[in-house]
């Protein structure tokens, strides 16, 4: 088979989200396949210091993050996109506006408004990733910050919010009142476009995994989509490759029926 480049989302696809691993038989599955002289990439809508351990228990040859906007292949960054000073303080303005938590999420760190949230995800995000955290204050202290998510409830000013944003931020509901939000015109599917550019390979030489609807962007633009056997139904229409769950070994048995652990 020739050279091919593999783009894997992490939680619910490589990461298990019961057990919180990443299967033995993905690890071995991703090494084989580099053996076999194709490229593995993380793309991922964390950003790269939400990465956590994940960067200890997979091996790939880079890392695309923030859904498109940092991209770093080989140990070399080929694209980076960070908010506009300008549009990160309106922002965080609109989130408080709003009645909404939020989080900014760069390369360097993440920043939330306050040290307590009284939404239960936002409150996970601040217990599981500390590592990440740089300021528990956004007023007081906020560096850079590619992309973020907000999390809205009944008390929440949704659709004001939204039109504070205008065009500048692509929305991604991801359900239950969590929404992440992107620059306009970045995805995964952008953060695609600019490895296959980096290595000649065109989008049949790509296949995707994943499960969750920010996945919806490289699922629509990759012919060889592979579905997690649990997953949104939202992609269901795009993929051509159903696999099993992750606990199920779902990486090793797509990758096998697909041919891509042979030279």
């Amino acid at each position: 088979m020739s050279r091919k480049a593999l783009f894997f989302d992490i939680d619910g696809t490589l990461l298990s989200e019961v057990t919180r691993e990443v299967p033995e038989s993905a690890t071995r599955a991703l090494e084989q396949a580099r053996a076999c002289g194709h490229l593995i990439f993380v793309n991922t809508g964390r950003s790269y210091s939400e990465l956590g351990r994940i960067k200890d228990l997979v091996q790939p040859d880079g890392w695309l993050c923030g859904c498109g906007t940092y991209i770093e292949a080989e140990g070399k960054v080929l694209y980076h996109r960070v908010l506009p000073r300008e549009l990160n303080r309106k922002i965080r303005k609109a989130i408080e506006d709003a009645d909404m938590d939020g989080i900014l999420e760069g390369k360097d760190g993440c920043y939330v408004g306050s040290p307590d949230s009284r939404f239960p995800v936002g409150r996970r995000f601040r217990k599981n990733l500390p590592h990440a955290i740089r300021s528990m204050n956004w007023n007081e202290s906020c560096g850079d910050a590619e992309k973020f998510c907000v999390l809205a409830d009944e008390k929440s000013d949704r659709a004001g919010f939204f039109r504070s944003l205008g065009l500048e931020i692509d929305v991604i509901d991801r359900g239950g009142g969590f929404y992440e939000c992107v620059p306009a015109g970045h995805s995964k599917a952008t953060a695609i476009d600019v490895v296959l550019d980096t290595y000649g390979l065109t989008l049949k030489d790509a296949y995707v995994f994943g499960d969750s609807t920010n996945d919806i962007s490289m699922f629509e633009h990759v012919p060889n989509a592979i579905l997690m056997g649990h997953h949104d139904k939202e992609l269901e229409p795009y993929a051509s490759f159903t696999t099993k769950t992750v606990e199920q070994d779902g990486i090793w048995y797509a990758m096998e029926k697909l041919g891509l652990l042979v030279p």
